[in-house]
């Protein structure tokens, strides 16, 4: 655990450090996000901030290498976690290019489809599945590679939806790669194997690059991850859970910890954490097509009525607004964790204590803390 934490402070350092060089090459470069009416920001903030957070990534891969307890692991584990970062560099050179020069959406698909064709191509694949039953079914490579495309693809695409306010993306991936790390590194002791696996290296790598970027990011932004990071995080979450497994067989992830083999949602955890962060940007994306359609116009024309805009409407502030939406975040990816590796009344309680938290700070604060209204001068 302690190299874990060290590679955790590692990549949240240098990606606070390197941060501060992104933005001036962004500056100079102009890659800057102009203010648009549907924007809640209302200056021009440099992008480029997944440049800072690769160069994370990069720093944790090098330091764990050289660690007494991680570079003593299975050659797989460090094999599997370079296909994903010459994966996420990849993405991120794409993401690049839109920050410099916004690319059409197809163009950025096919870098997306690219990047996960990368993965699958070395490996990087679901190589079996479970149905409703708890039978598990092993998938040959075709279905492997489909099922591993549509969850990186469409996570890639969750977490670029959902950077909408000034520390948003960056808060809600970080709690999932936590959330997955705890699931990745239980599992290991639950099963009595090795406590390193590429699962558990990735996503707490990831979770100190999305802190150390927060400290930059967080309301007032100085620096924007733009597209090079949200696709750089989407994509490094989402390979994370796919390595999982291709590292454990289906009777380890569905170990519980009272040493039971029944359960099913250990074993869809890898693909139900990346596909629960789509909870809430998806249905963004829904209430806004029926929204745009009911009101006679495309789908796709752009507005503030989104969940965030909606947050604030209520009376939240640029920051409470993303703390609300990291609970929610915090609430489906722990709350999944949990009641995947233990039972009992006390995890129903506990995710019920959770949701009813997260439920009354959403709607309540605003009302505890609605500013007051300047009294009209007499005379």
């Amino acid at each position: 655990m302690r190299e874990y934490i060290l590679v955790f402070l590692v990549a949240g350092a240098v990606t606070y450090l390197l941060t501060v060089i992104a933005r001036e090459i962004a500056l100079r470069a102009g890659a800057v996000a102009k203010v648009r009416d549907r924007d809640v920001h209302d200056e021009p903030i440099p992008y480029l901030g997944g440049l800072a957070m690769l160069g994370g990534l990069v720093a944790a891969y090098l330091v764990a290498r050289e660690l007494p307890f991680l570079s003593t692991s299975s050659p797989l584990v460090f094999r599997d976690a370079g296909i994903v970062l010459v994966a996420g560099a990849l993405i991120c050179a794409v993401g690049v290019l839109d920050d410099l020069f916004e690319l059409d959406a197809l163009t950025k698909l096919g870098g997306q489809v690219l990047a996960a064709g990368f993965l699958v191509a070395f490996g990087i694949q679901f190589v079996f599945f479970s149905d409703a039953q708890g039978d598990q079914y092993p998938l040959d490579p075709a279905q492997g590679a489909l099922l591993t495309g549509l969850l990186v693809v469409a996570t890639i695409n969750a977490v670029n939806m959902v950077d909408g306010l000034d520390g948003l993306a960056a808060g809600v991936v970080g709690v999932g790669a936590l959330a997955f790390f705890t699931f990745a590194y239980s599992l290991t002791r639950l099963n009595g194997t090795d406590r390193a696996n590429t699962a558990a290296f990735l996503s707490i790598a990831l979770a100190g690059v999305c802190i150390g970027f927060l400290v930059h990011n967080f309301h007032p932004a100085r620096l924007f991850m733009g597209d090079s990071g949200s696709m750089l995080i989407g994509l490094v979450l989402s390979a994370s859970a796919v390595t999982l497994s291709g590292q454990f067989t289906p009777d380890q992830l569905s170990r519980g910890a009272d040493g039971s083999s029944a359960s099913l949602l250990p074993t869809l955890l890898p693909v139900l954490l990346p596909i629960s962060l789509l909870v809430v940007p998806m249905a963004d994306l829904l209430l806004a097509v029926v929204r745009r359609t009911r009101a006679g116009r495309s789908p796709l024309a752009a507005d503030k009525q989104h969940l965030h805009h909606r947050l604030l409407e209520i009376g939240h502030s640029q920051r409470r607004a993303v703390f609300i939406m990291w609970l929610w975040a915090a609430l489906v990816a722990f709350g999944t964790v949990l009641a995947s590796l233990y039972s009992g009344w006390w995890v129903v309680g506990t995710v019920g204590a959770m949701t009813l938290t997260t439920v009354v700070l959403t709607f309540l604060l605003p009302r505890l803390h609605r500013p007051r209204l300047p009294g009209r001068e007499v005379g």
